[in-house]
């Protein structure tokens, strides 16, 4: 087993963002394809994105005891950790860099303990976490509202991460966890 990293955040804070910039600056990273049962949005691609499971097919890999954790994390749409996506990461020796909801990067961290690093990326508020969703016009009015009433509560995990980022300049966010990154790995 090697070390994995984690990063939590409501929605349109920019951690998937971060962790793209991340990727590029530290070596020996691999990010850990999430599955879950929702469709795609956008451009998003089976296998690269994530795993895009039927809700029968996900529940199958349930009962097959086939994921580390997962969650439903909106009503019927459901995300994951495959074991097997962990077990291929570190097979070739890489660090396991994860972009998931704040109850599975709690729980990602309850069973790895100090084998993994658990990042929250705070929005600098809630008024700046919607204009971000409207600005990436991926989701609905409708949708957005969702996720901003979800970001409150999600909001209440922070404190149960290892480091909280706060992401009001993207550059000093990004060096911040490129800091925090390479000394746990070392």
């Amino acid at each position: 087993m090697g070390k994995l990293i984690i990063f939590s955040a409501p929605s349109g804070s920019g951690k998937t963002t971060i962790v793209h910039h991340l990727m590029g600056l530290v070596d020996g990273l691999e990010f850990s394809i999430s599955a879950t049962s929702r469709a795609p949005r956008g451009a998003e691609q089976n296998g690269k994105d994530y795993y895009f499971l039927s809700g029968e097919e996900f529940d199958k890999r349930i009962a097959e005891d086939a994921f580390v954790e997962w969650e439903e994390v909106y009503a019927g749409t459901k995300y994951g950790t495959l074991r097997s996506e962990m077990e291929r990461i570190w097979a070739k020796g890489h660090t396991i860099l994860f972009d998931v909801d704040v109850k599975g990067g709690v729980r990602l961290k309850e069973i790895f303990g100090s084998d993994a690093l658990s990042v929250f990326i705070m929005p600098p508020s809630v008024e700046e976490l919607r204009n971000r969703l409207i600005g990436r016009a991926t989701d609905s009015p409708e949708k957005i509202e969702q996720r901003i009433a979800k970001a409150d509560e999600e909001l209440s995990y922070a404190d149960r991460f290892d480091r909280v980022i706060v992401n009001d300049d993207l550059e000093v966010a990004v060096g911040e966890v490129r800091r925090i990154v390479e000394e746990f790995i070392k």
